[in-house]
């Protein structure tokens, strides 16, 4: 199951990245992408189809969206059935128990303040 998780998390943080560089590439309208990876045929409707860049890109960035989303989807299910939730301090053993400090009977937490009684 550990290993199951780890993948699902590695393709969780593949995905958010690729969703950012996809957006970030669309910030110019895409024109730039176009001439970048279009340079040999010197246009964008030779790589991207003729559709041009912009579909390609958006088309890219809802894919990667949607694979993102459902590894965040995948990771909270397995979360929420997971047997161990966080921290589990039941099998911890103190070495020694604790100490509290016992008041002698007959004696009010006034007395022991301090704090002398009014005349």
């Amino acid at each position: 199951m550990e290993a199951f998780k780890t993948v699902i998390w590695i393709i969780n943080i593949f995905a958010a990245l690729v969703v950012i560089v996809l957006v970030l590439m669309q910030q110019g309208k895409g024109a730039d992408a176009g001439a970048t990876f279009g340079s040999g045929s010197g246009s964008a409707q030779g790589v991207f189809g003729s559709g041009g860049n912009a579909n390609f890109l958006s088309r890219s960035t809802a894919i990667a969206a949607t694979v993102f989303f459902a590894s965040c989807m995948a990771l909270v299910y397995i979360h929420t059935n997971a047997n161990n939730h966080g921290l589990d301090f039941s099998t911890v053993e103190q070495s020694q128990p604790a100490q509290t400090q016992q008041q002698p009977a007959g004696q009010s937490s006034e007395q022991n303040s301090g704090s002398s009684p009014q005349q």
